[in-house]
């Protein structure tokens, strides 16, 4: 499965990039393809690119905060959670991320 997502706290620091890695190595850990983009305090890194949105097969949103670009993931299925959720339950998000794909 390919997915991308942002990564947004509210201070833009911390939980940012925490769960970033949390999801990135949860979801390799299960054979997927993840890119996140964070944005914060440093502005936008690690920016999805227009191929990796078009070949996603689901998008995640953990952030506390409103984040720009949404517009880029219409007609994308797309789960919006806090950061929170994502620095303690890594692996369970991922595995509801796979029943969501699987509802095709």
């Amino acid at each position: 499965m390919n997915i991308v997502g942002i990564a947004a706290c509210t201070a833009g620091i911390a939980h940012t990039y925490i769960a970033k890695e949390k999801l990135v190595q949860a979801g390799l850990s299960r054979g997927h393809n993840v890119h996140i983009e964070t944005q914060g305090l440093a502005g936008r890194q690690d920016s999805l690119t227009d191929e990796e949105i078009a070949k996603a097969d689901i998008v995640i949103i953990a952030a506390d905060i409103k984040i720009n670009g949404r517009d880029r993931f219409e007609n994308k299925k797309v789960v919006e959670v806090p950061t929170s959720l994502v620095v303690k339950s890594p692996n369970k998000l991922i595995e509801k991320l796979e029943e969501i794909n699987k509802g095709d």
